[in-house]
């Protein structure tokens, strides 16, 4: 899948939505390659829908139960960074997919929160071979970058984690998660074929063209949707079909009255009822999917 036109939608997106100024928007579809008149005629074309509704104030500093274990490791074209956290008694490993601006702090909260309610988890850094997320001047810098990067190479470094996975988290079965742009690379593993995984939730994540599951035959599908997200939403029933044709067992859940990123507490669009609820969500779905071999 060529993530550059989903990357190019996202900011878009952000600037109608007042994520982004006019100026930011164009600066950031420039870095991916979009010319001044074409990324001005994107932004001047964006609707006047609203964020979602709700609180949409971000809160300050996370309340995660403790901060993850910095970690490296020998990836397929280079070290591979990442954010560990192990629990005490792993119900199963989930790697973790971060968004387009790479590994922010909104996702190095999430495997010590997974660590906390029994999950081992790790969310890798697909800027790795950037030198990391955080040796790039900002976030526009990051999505640029992960529009440029092979989907083979983030393939290969998505395998790589789940190597990593197996290594410190022996005799339990692996998920994935993503979110954005990494609910999309969820969608992509499974598609690449990805055997291992036992459960995967994309979080409102652009399907591939043509997607087929087969070769991920042991994966339980929750796929997370946002009622007011029309570009994400419009691929919900061809996922549907592709999982009906994979024989997967699937659920896809939309949540009403919300819009993409909802569960980012660090963003505008944030809406704490609904991530509380996905995420209790997802527990369950592990919970039912998931165990120690």
């Amino acid at each position: 899948m060529a993530f550059r036109p989903y990357l190019i939608e996202e900011i878009t997106l952000d600037c109608t939505d007042g994520v982004l100024s006019r100026r930011e928007a164009i600066r950031r579809l420039g870095l991916l390659g979009v010319s001044g008149a074409a990324a001005a005629a994107l932004v001047a074309a964006g609707s006047d829908r609203v964020a979602a509704s709700g609180d949409s104030t971000p809160p300050g500093a996370s309340t995660s139960p403790a901060e993850g274990e910095e970690i490296t490791w020998a990836g397929p074209e280079g070290d591979l960074i990442g954010v560990f956290s192990a629990a005490e008694t792993a119900g199963g490993a989930v790697l973790v997919i971060h968004e387009n601006r790479g590994l922010t702090p909104h996702i190095r909260t999430i495997p010590p929160r997974l660590g906390a309610d029994g999950y081992s988890a790790l969310a890798i850094d697909l800027l790795s071979a950037e030198g990391g997320t955080a040796s790039l001047p900002g976030e526009a810098e990051a999505t640029a970058a992960l529009g440029a990067a092979p989907a083979e190479r983030l393939i290969a470094d998505l395998r790589s984690g789940l190597d990593e996975l197996e290594r410190r988290v022996p005799d339990t079965q692996l998920a994935a998660i993503g979110f954005c742009f990494g609910g999309g690379m969820t969608w992509q593993l499974l598609a690449a074929g990805e055997p291992r995984l036992a459960a995967a939730v994309p979080f409102y994540g652009p399907l591939p063209d043509g997607a087929d599951f087969a070769g991920s035959p042991s994966a339980a599908v929750l796929g997370i949707y946002a009622e007011l997200d029309d570009r994400v939403n419009a691929s919900r029933n061809a996922a549907d079909a592709a999982l009906e044709a994979a024989g997967l067992v699937h659920e896809l859940r939309t949540f009403d009255g919300v819009d993409h990123a909802f569960f980012n507490d660090t963003g505008p669009r944030y809406n704490a009822d609904a991530a509380a609820e996905a995420y209790a969500a997802m527990l369950e779905w592990f919970a039912s999917h998931l165990s120690a071999d």
